[in-house]
């Protein structure tokens, strides 16, 4: 089929999106839609006789049962503006592509992520790499953020003056803090995407890498809104449960009660164990 323009992503295409004080995403380039997807999985040529009711039928079964190939004919690039540290968190995600811009080249802006007063919270009792709930109180917060930002200038005052003794970039940078801005051409697969932000959207993520997770989402919906969706119903605003979960389902659920489609296909599969080990070819 021919290349695909969707005038929802055609209207942001290349627009600056702001996250956080200084960052930003830019949808640079898609490739492909809902349509890429169902000729995809229907392995055909052009946009056919199915109706827009049947393509987003088609798109929620291969959503549900898991079918993600398809969704792989969907490829977003994005430009992300983002603190080193959300950074990485961002690149443990290793099916994308991406260029970072480097500091051995480049003299690094003097562009540090501030956060606000009202963001800071205590460390969580539960969660050994989370926030809690618990606001730091506001005056020792708003001086949190002045010694932050007292920390960054100064770091910055000193990556300056080794640059001006002509101390190598790649060497000089080493100075500079985890909240310096870097930026990055990332581009990744509909599926991938997906995953990505199943994993950053949801509520333990870090609150700063959250909120790029969040435009990017709404960047995805642009290109593939059948697709996005499915995923919010399959997958975002989904459970996965145990065996044991769905044993007490079955033992407490009422008969007469209508289930809805995809609980009634977890109720009836049956236990999966793993079969032994066939016999090794190189017995000690």
């Amino acid at each position: 089929m021919a290349h695909v323009l969707v005038p929802e992503a055609e209207a942001i295409l290349d627009k600056e999106f702001a996250v956080l004080d200084k960052g930003f995403v830019r949808l640079v380039d898609y490739l492909g839609s809902d349509e890429r997807i169902v000729a995809a999985a229907r392995v055909s040529y052009g946009k056919g006789t199915k109706t827009s009711r049947e393509d987003r039928g088609l798109i929620h079964y291969l959503m549900r049962h898991q079918h993600t190939s398809p969704f792989e004919q969907v490829v977003l690039t994005f430009h992300c503006k983002m603190p080193i540290f959300v950074a990485r968190q961002w690149i443990r995600h290793r099916t994308a592509r991406l260029n970072e811009i480097s500091g051995r080249y480049s003299v690094m802006k003097d562009e540090f992520y501030l956060p606000t007063a009202d963001t800071l919270r205590t460390q969580s009792t539960t969660n050994k790499q989370g926030r809690a709930e618990m606001p730091v109180p506001a005056q020792v917060a708003e001086a949190m953020v002045r010694e932050m930002e007292a920390g960054q200038r100064e770091a910055y005052t000193r990556y300056e003056a080794m640059l001006g003794k002509d101390l190598a970039r790649e060497v000089a940078r080493i100075a500079l803090p985890l909240s310096l801005y870097t930026e990055w051409y990332w581009q990744i697969d509909l599926h991938n995407l997906f995953h990505f932000l199943a994993l950053r959207m949801d509520a333990h993520a870090q609150w700063e890498i959250r909120q790029y997770a969040t435009v990017m989402a709404a960047m995805a919906r642009a290109v593939a809104p059948m697709a996005y969706e499915a995923f919010e119903q399959y997958r975002l605003n989904a459970a996965s449960l145990s065996s044991e979960s769905l044993e007490w389902i079955r033992e407490h659920a009422s008969q007469g009660e209508k289930m809805p489609k995809d609980l009634q296909d977890a109720l009836a599969k049956g236990h999966l164990v793993a079969p032994p080990l066939p016999e090794s070819r190189n017995p000690s």
